[in-house]
């Protein structure tokens, strides 16, 4: 994961020897070499993520011209994610968006005890009645079950009290929820579990410097676009416990006229999800050297359809 990037690249090189250096850990020989169980420790995955993000996008901006400030109308990341876009675009330093995810990370491990909490992905159902299935799981054994990702797609993830999700699944079984999937996860994330995590993420987050981003974040909790320091600063705080409401920032950004999408970063699994959420929308990942020619004839239909001299 992001070895290729730094590899061949000296901006990327550069991220993940500041991440290490924010650390104090050789975090980037775990991101290109393993062990994986160390590597998916929340508190190493978490800025590892954002370290591979934040390589392909010094590397577009170096070898392919991109500029944030002009050619972004938005930007936005699920989940952590959300901390790799507002490093993208100016608001937070590398440096600190690093210890804070090492932070947040540590912190939502913390808040429950290992094997108390749950997470569950529902496949074929929409937010409305997975919101029922979650609110009748938590009535039948009084414990926490919320959605917790809203994905789009009919993909829903619930998170809470392990004994209220394993209900919930049994529930949408019944209901004739297509898949109802345990997920592999150390803790039960974006739910009220979390306070703990939520309050450490406050104190911490009051103590980093926050700017205005080159482009408008589009938050998780609100699916609405920000740009003021301090309202960033709260909704980051919120979105400890929150619900990612990624469907909604989908459809929030298209509606303000948002065409063409790109996932910077590992995987391709927001990109693959456009479309079931805003038929007519396009979008490309790029996590890879072997990425960059596609990404250049994107850009280039991009301007084509903006016209001459527009990006």
């Amino acid at each position: 994961m992001g070895k290729a990037l730094a590899d061949n690249f000296r901006e990327a090189r550069a991220v993940f020897e500041e991440v290490d250096s924010a650390l104090s850990q050789s975090l980037g020989r775990v991101i290109f070499e393993g062990p994986e169980a160390e590597l998916t420790l929340t508190a190493n995955a978490q800025p590892a993520l954002m370290a591979v993000s934040l390589a392909a996008v010094r590397v577009l901006e170096s070898e392919e011209g991109l500029d944030l400030a002009r050619d972004a109308k938005f930007v936005a990341g699920h989940s952590l994610g959300e901390y790799s876009a507002l490093c993208a675009a100016g608001a937070l330093s590398l440096f600190d968006a690093a210890r804070l995810l090492r932070l947040r990370g540590a912190a939502m491990q913390a808040a429950v005890p290992v094997g108390a909490g749950a997470m569950a992905a529902l496949l074929g159902v929409e937010l409305d009645a997975a919101q029922e299935i979650a609110a009748d799981a938590a009535g039948a054994t009084g414990g926490v079950c919320q959605v917790a990702n809203d994905n789009g797609g009919g993909q829903v993830v619930l998170s809470g009290d392990k004994v209220a999700v394993e209900k919930a699944m049994e529930i949408a079984r019944e209901r004739g929820v297509k898949r109802a999937v345990l997920l592999p996860v150390s803790a039960p994330f974006h739910c009220t579990l979390m306070q703990p995590a939520a309050e450490a993420m406050k104190d911490a987050l009051a103590d980093a410097a926050i700017g205005r981003p080159r482009a408008p974040v589009v938050a998780n909790v609100t699916a609405a676009a920000v740009s003021d320091p301090e309202e960033i600063r709260r909704l980051l705080t919120l979105q400890v416990m929150g619900a990612v409401r990624w469907r909604e920032s989908v459809v929030f950004m298209a509606r303000a006229g948002v065409t063409k999408f790109v996932e910077c970063g590992a995987g391709k699994v927001l990109a693959g999800l456009l479309k079931r959420i805003v038929p007519g929308v396009s979008g490309i990942s790029v996590g890879a050297p072997s990425d960059l020619a596609a990404y250049r004839a994107f850009i280039e239909s991009v301007s084509s359809e903006l016209g001459a001299g527009s990006r």
